[in-house]
């Protein structure tokens, strides 16, 4: 585990605005800056960083959290990882006490599979242009493919040697284990003993994560032996999933979000091609089959796709289902064909790229046009065919999400096709009807379970209250909340508290714990007792922690998400956060929270302890109650009385009166000590 001074410096090191950015587009906003979300679909931003608390929300799905929890969540990494991650951005040393024996060897293979894989991107790029072999091959091919030097270096491609195990023996010899070489694919064991290297004899192209890591290769082969495969990709590991990587989005991210639109092309040429010509918002699925996770990549920086086809048809409609898969996640979709025998590659590289900006921008059509155009001529005069080219029309504008765009290209598809309106609209209806009402009725009961599971108090906070406290309800859980607020926004400020017709300094955290500590007093919100006890605990620690000191790290990485993500709500800036219902109801009206806490904390303090005072009269008038019900239910008899003994009902009626009759003096001495009138 990394200790917490290498923690605290990291944490104090990071720009949430910088991290973020490397991933998502950000627009400053005031001190802020907003985007669309990341983590789900949406067309309106709701998605905020704040650079001055170092947090950001999503107030559409509720996400949040800090630098390295969105690295975790982008990501798909562990806390160590992120951290780790945030840590060589900015060039801190990190240094680890010892894990566990499991979480150690999981987090050292991963790594030093990533270590090997950089190993090997360096090692070919190192060969593609020291070594005779990768010079006379390699580095010629490239040339004569016209990519220039400033573009082999910004793809880091190479070459690996025509020698079996050229590349296993260097590594090996460099220390890098068999194990993590065998993991990578990069090396295979042979059963009679040896090695030989994955891509022997092939340019190399490295293909990276979204943060720039390479996580595996391809390779072409430049033997014409039609038995060898042209292109040849690392296999699944731990680093490395086809479906939820794009070649070239590493250095094609930042111009798909400036120009908000993405070109999707087929293979490694076309991407680099596209890019050396000038236009770099282009990316590819890596002769793969369009995957739902590739959509995902792309939506993160822009809605908006054109898929660029060559004149190949057959191979045009083996692709169409990718077109659905595109509508299916809420993204624009047009799509460019090329001339007759052009491919991206040759076609980038015979023209300019305002050139090619024209020709896109001229040929490009919306999905449902290209279709007609491209099935129209096999249909012909065939009712069959043709019925089956609108059922297949209506197939794609059944999966789109939003109602609007599917009625714009409902009608389209009705002038094209020459077919009623209102029988295209039913028709999708029917189909959504059988396919995505089930699967939104899926996605309710999974939301239902998750909300009950969410519901359940986790297994780290109490899962009951303690004897005797008293019931949530009736605004007690706002009051907690705005205890907590002031406790994380303003906990370390100093402010005069007027108490007890005197005037004392202390903080808003001191003024806050001593009064629930001097009535013993747990809050019944299981998030915020959680939030309590870890502030508490940070407090023991060092009591002149000053806002600028304070480890909130520890309360916005709290292991319990729910509790992380209460804490990153309330830690937003206020101009984000609605006006309190709390202060209208009971008539405080103030300008800013932080200009006047010395009015504010006494007040919601005394609210939060007359209203605890309150519940408890009220549970005691609830029993006296019962006790005058069964006193005038009890049956009557004409029997001889025996001397008159204690009645217990009685003698607990006195004493519910009396401890009524101290409630209401403990209320009033509360609330004159803070000078609230009692109505």
């Amino acid at each position: 585990m990394i200790d917490h001074a290498t923690v605290d410096r990291i944490f104090a090191a990071a720009n949430i605005a910088e991290v973020v950015g490397d991933f998502v587009t950000l627009k400053k906003k005031g001190v802020n800056y907003l985007a669309c979300c990341p983590f789900h679909n949406e067309k309106t931003p709701s998605f905020v960083v704040s650079p001055t608390k170092g947090l950001f929300k999503c107030f559409g799905c509720g996400k949040g959290g800090n630098a390295v929890t969105f690295v975790m969540e982008h990501e798909s990494l562990s806390f160590p990882e992120a951290l780790k991650y945030v840590a060589r951005k900015y060039g801190i040393e990190v240094e680890e006490r010892q894990l566990t024996a499991e979480d150690q060897q999981k987090n050292d293979d991963r790594e030093s599979m990533m270590v090997v894989s950089a190993f090997a991107a360096d090692y070919f790029k190192e060969t593609l242009h020291r070594n005779s072999e990768g010079k006379s091959v390699g580095l010629s091919y490239f040339r004569e493919r016209g990519f220039s030097e400033a573009t082999i270096e910004r793809f880091q491609l190479g070459f690996c040697p025509t020698a079996g195990d050229a590349f296993t023996q260097k590594a090996l010899k460099e220390g890098y284990q068999e194990k993590y070489l065998i993991d990578t694919g990069l090396s295979i064991k042979k059963e009679s003993g040896g090695w030989y290297d994955r891509f022997a004899g092939r340019v190399i192209f490295p293909i990276h994560s979204v943060s720039g890591r390479v996580v595996a290769f391809g390779g072409r082969t430049l033997r014409t032996d039609k038995k060898v495969a042209k292109y040849l990709n690392s296999p699944e590991s731990e680093i490395y999933h086809k479906s939820n990587v794009l070649y070239g989005l590493y250095q094609a991210k930042r111009a798909i979000a400036q120009e908000d639109y993405c070109i999707l092309v087929e293979g490694y040429t076309d991407v680099i091609s596209m890019h050396q010509s000038g236009v770099e918002n282009v990316v590819a699925s890596s002769g793969t089959s369009l995957t739902e996770g590739q959509i995902k990549l792309i939506a993160r920086f822009s809605k908006n796709v054109t898929v660029i086809y060559d004149g190949d048809s057959a191979g045009i409609k083996a692709s169409l289902r990718g077109i659905d898969m595109i509508l299916k996640e809420g993204l624009n979709v047009r799509v460019v064909l090329l001339p007759e025998g052009e491919d991206p590659d040759s076609f980038a590289r015979e023209h300019t790229a305002a050139e090619l900006r024209e020709y896109i921008s001229e040929n490009e059509q919306d999905f449902i046009s290209f279709k007609a155009k491209l099935l129209l001529n096999e249909a012909s005069n065939d009712p069959i065919k043709r019925a089956a080219l609108i059922s297949d029309m209506v197939d794609s504008i059944a999966v789109i999400p939003e109602a609007i765009a599917r009625s714009v290209y409902l009608k389209e598809c009705a002038l094209l096709m020459r077919i009623d309106e209102g029988v295209l609209q039913e028709e999708v209806r029917r189909r959504r009807r059988d396919t995505q009402l089930s699967q939104d009725e899926k996605e309710f009961f999974r939301r239902r379970e998750q909300l009950q599971k969410e519901q359940t108090t986790p297994a780290l906070l109490p899962t009951t209250a303690p004897e005797g406290t008293r019931m949530t309800g009736s605004g007690m859980d706002e009051l907690e909340r705005e205890l907590i607020t002031y406790l994380l926004r303003y906990g370390c400020q100093t402010v005069d508290f007027k108490r007890d017709e005197e005037v004392c300094s202390a903080t808003v955290a001191a003024a806050i714990l001593e009064e629930l500590d001097a009535d013993g007093i747990d809050m019944e919100n299981p998030l915020y007792t959680a939030i309590l006890k870890e502030y508490r605990a940070i407090q023991a620690e060092n009591p002149a922690y000053t806002s600028e000191t304070f480890p909130m790290h520890r309360l916005t990485d709290y292991p319990d998400a729910q509790v992380c993500n209460a804490v990153v709500d309330i830690l937003m800036p206020s101009e984000l956060r609605k006006p309190s219902k709390l202060w209208e109801r009971n008539e405080i009206y103030l300008k800013k929270e932080d200009e006047l806490l010395s009015e504010a904390v006494p007040r919601t303090i005394t609210l939060y302890k007359t209203k605890i005072i309150e519940q408890m009269i009220d549970t005691l008038r609830q029993e006296l109650a019962q006790i005058g019900e069964s006193q005038v239910s009890a049956p009557l008899t004409t029997a001889p009385q025996e001397p008159a003994a204690a009645d217990p009902l009685n003698d607990r009626t006195k004493e519910i009166l009396s401890q009524m009759n101290r409630l209401n003096e403990l209320r009033n001495r509360i609330c004159t000590r803070y000078s609230r009138i009692i109505l």
